[in-house]
């Protein structure tokens, strides 16, 4: 069995209000993406598919890669327009031989080897499984003027994080035909937003949810941040 983590490190961040990309800035004392690199040089993850934006490889490569000698990581390669650009080409730079991809925002640094083992697990017995947590707040569903249009049932209402992982040749394929399709989604109006909605869009195939953490949250603004600051003085306090 090989597995292959593809970790997106492409975004502008511009949520971020910051002159230095979101992937790079400190968190800790260490750039953001060196906590997801962490968990799958350290996992049963064979190798590792590093997405950058245009013209951070030869930055990416001295000052995080070899810096901390992530040596897993077997290829970094540049991202695309929008992230479902950046799966695809990151997908085409693993090996073909691969079983199982990860896909994974380098944004969310609180994965973990729980979590990585969980995702494999199901993986297995599945062929797509995503990451997530139950929500914890009720959730509506607006109208075009902003107005409630329904309530779910938050019993069925989950919180979708990364990894998403699914068979190699599987999501491959699904992400090359997305990409010959990708005028038609458009004209549309389909937004893909995840992994798991391309295998919804192009297959009858069912997406199972694995259990994640409310750890495992994502970096986009200035207080999300902070809120990672919390976390990570968490965690390391609870292993000292």
């Amino acid at each position: 069995m090989k597995t292959v983590a593809i970790v997106l490190a492409a975004g502008s961040g511009s949520r971020m209000k910051s002159d230095i990309k979101k992937q790079y800035m400190e968190l800790g004392g260490k750039p953001l993406i060196y906590y997801s690199l962490k968990a799958f040089e350290e996992s049963i993850v064979d190798d590792i598919i590093l997405v950058v934006s245009r013209g951070d490889i030869d930055y990416v490569r001295a000052n995080i890669v070899e810096k901390y000698k992530f040596d897993k990581v077997k290829d970094i390669v540049e991202g695309g327009l929008y992230r479902y650009h950046s799966v695809r080409l990151g997908l085409m730079a693993a090996d073909a031989d691969c079983d199982y991809a990860f896909i994974h925002d380098g944004a969310r640094p609180f994965v973990n080897d729980e979590i990585i083992m969980r995702s494999l697990e199901a993986v297995k017995q599945n062929g797509a499984c995503v990451v997530g947590m139950p929500v914890k707040d009720t959730i509506k569903i607006a109208d075009e003027d902003g107005f409630a249009k329904e309530t779910p049932d938050r019993a069925h209402t989950w919180l979708i994080q990364t990894p998403q992982v699914f068979s190699y040749n599987m999501i491959l394929d699904l992400y090359k035909k997305l990409d010959r399709e990708e005028g038609t989604l458009m004209e549309k109006g389909i937004n893909i937003t995840d992994d798991a909605m391309v295998v919804e869009y192009f297959t009858d195939k069912k997406v199972k949810l694995v259990e994640g953490s409310y750890n495992n949250i994502k970096i986009t603004t200035p207080e999300d941040i902070q809120a990672a600051e919390a976390i990570l003085n968490s965690l390391n306090k609870q292993v000292i």
